[in-house]
């Protein structure tokens, strides 16, 4: 295992259990990513001295799939907690009623720590940039299999214009753009709820209540926009913070002003559409991520990784 074989670009979930695969299976595999930590969407940054999910607001685990051992190991160890089976749906009116599901888990030190977890004892390169991707081939550098763990857009512009592999990917207008925008309040002053889907409200379509998500119960909410409002401010995406602020009082009817607020865009948040195969893999280039599966999700895209790990290691 000196000299690496694969090659996977994106270190997400769905690249790092795809690493995590080929390890298991004895292949050698080296991850590189553009940014600066692990993480990908499941995005953690440190606001005024206090970490706050910027990306996935939670994840789910189906008992008996290779996901949910997993996750049984991150709670074993605290890295991960239970968080709620009870989601609100909201209103332009505010909450409007409680719903019941799976059981939503959560992450203390913050989602980007799971990732973090799992991706010790891999060979990880950050602030890599690619600029092209053909077969066995990345920047004219050779490898057995290359993986691309990201958006179908970002993995697009990385092939040959025309190849089949570039055809079978959706473009930009496949996904949804979000901002997430953190709001900080002096005290907690709305009406308790663990997190919220919203309908019929033009600026938001979902909103976390962070300090009751990380069990530190700091007033923090983080609400994630409509694709509509992004593509208006993927530009300068502290536009967003005060129309999002004004939706946010008015649906938990707050009278004031938060305190502090930051926004974070997501060029390519969530998939459209769904493939429904759990990856893509052909002429030595494989494609994985939470695209690729029933429905986007965290639990989605590491089973997507784990499985084009585990194809690759048997081909």
């Amino acid at each position: 295992m000196q000299q690496p074989h694969v090659l996977i670009i994106g270190a997400g979930i769905a690249g790092i259990a795809c690493a995590q695969a080929l390890l298991s299976a004895g292949i050698a595999a080296r991850v590189v990513d553009r940014g600066r930590k692990p993480g990908g969407r499941m995005a953690s940054r440190t606001i005024n001295g206090r970490t706050v999910d910027l990306g996935a607001s939670y994840f789910t685990a189906e008992p008996g799939t290779r996901f949910s051992d997993v996750v049984a190991g991150w709670l074993d160890r605290g890295l991960a907690r239970e968080w709620t089976d009870m989601v609100a749906v909201a209103g332009a009116e505010g909450i409007q009623r409680l719903s019941t599901g799976p059981m939503r888990y959560a992450a203390p030190a913050g989602l980007r720590e799971l990732v973090m977890d799992l991706a010790r004892g891999l060979d990880i390169h950050q602030g890599v940039t690619i600029e092209h991707v053909a077969a066995g081939e990345v920047d004219s550098k050779r490898y057995d299999t290359v993986v691309l763990a990201m958006p179908d857009p970002q993995a697009r512009r990385l092939l040959d214009v025309g190849s089949s592999l570039h055809d079978a990917l959706n473009d930009g207008f496949g996904w949804e753009p979000s901002i997430a925008v953190v709001l900080e309040w002096a005290a907690r002053d709305w009406q308790s709820f663990h997190t919220a889907f919203v309908n019929d409200v033009a600026e938001i379509t979902s909103l976390a209540d962070d300090g009751d998500r990380r069990g530190d119960g700091a007033p923090v909410l983080v609400a994630h926009t409509t694709a509509a409002l992004a593509r208006q401010h993927l530009v300068d995406p502290d536009g967003a913070i005060t129309v999002v602020t004004d939706a946010v009082r008015r649906m938990l009817s707050l009278t004031d002003a938060p305190a502090r607020s930051f926004a974070h865009r997501w060029t390519f948040a969530r998939p459209a559409a769904q493939h429904p195969e759990p990856f893509l893999l052909s002429d030595r280039i494989g494609v994985c991520g939470d695209a690729w599966g029933d429905r986007s999700s965290v639990a989605t895209a590491w089973a997507s990784g784990d499985a084009l790990g585990r194809a690759i290691a048997a081909s």
